[in-house]
């Protein structure tokens, strides 16, 4: 049975600069860096959009023990999305700047 892939997206304006998001990876787990949480891009619309943001959200809830099948897909909601790129507007990122791409780790309770 095939796995379905779950595609979102989103737009929000802050500071006159509409900002575009889309879900890059789900929850996982791998053995080298253990459970990860949902994985955003977030780039300025327009021709201004010079640099991107990579939004890494903590994983979900509690983490699983033992072998398990398949992990939780927690909703995605646009307003936690939102909240993830004030906080990295906070530490620094423009997305109107030239550069590397801002990684940036959304603070929130671990599991």
């Amino acid at each position: 049975m095939k796995r379905r892939v779950r595609t979102a997206e989103g737009s929000v304006e802050i500071d006159e600069v509409v900002l575009r998001w889309s879900l890059i990876r789900e929850p996982h787990y791998t053995p080298a860096e253990g459970h990860k949480g949902m994985v955003f891009s977030v780039k300025a619309d327009g021709p201004r959009a010079f640099r991107e943001l990579v939004l890494e959200f903590p994983y979900p809830g509690k983490k699983p023990t033992g072998f398990v099948k398949a992990l939780e897909v927690p909703p995605i909601e646009p307003s936690e999305v939102e909240a993830g790129i004030r906080e990295a507007l906070a530490a620094g990122w423009d997305p109107v700047s030239r550069g590397r791409v801002f990684i940036y780790e959304v603070e929130g309770k671990e599991g």
